[in-house]
């Protein structure tokens, strides 16, 4: 007679919440992978001497026309200034992402307008000249 009898059905909790749990951590990651990596495609400079740095707290990016992009924002180098006192300066990495055609006066501004602002961890940022 048990064995006609009718059994409760069950529905085991525990491999769903596994599931939502993996799906969280997925997307969580993903998005996290997404963030440093939005901003604007620019055509850095060789060198064969590039070495790989931690992410910047704040990339500083110079256009062809010499504006400053920093998160997504069009500054000026007075801008960046106080945009950098404002922050904990003093642990803010920054790296400067310029074009090809930026010159050297501009990298110097942008640097000047850094360390006016407090930092001093300063990278440029370069692709290798192997292509790697």
């Amino acid at each position: 007679m048990r064995y006609l009898e009718t059994r409760k059905a069950r529905i085991e909790i525990i491999p769903m919440i596994d599931i939502m749990l993996f799906l969280l951590v997925f997307f969580a990651m993903l998005t996290l992978r997404m963030i440093p990596t939005s901003g604007h495609v620019t055509k850095l400079p060789s060198s064969s001497t590039a070495v790989t740095m931690p992410p910047p707290k704040l990339l500083v990016e110079i256009a062809p026309d010499g504006t400053l992009l920093v998160e997504n924002h069009t500054l000026t180098p007075a801008q960046l200034t106080a945009l950098l006192r404002q922050r904990d300066s003093a642990k803010t990495s920054v790296t400067i992402a310029g074009n090809e055609t930026a010159s050297l006066q501009q990298v110097m501004g942008v640097i000047d307008a850094i360390r006016n602002g407090g930092a001093s961890e300063i990278g440029l940022a370069t692709r290798n000249a192997s292509g790697k």
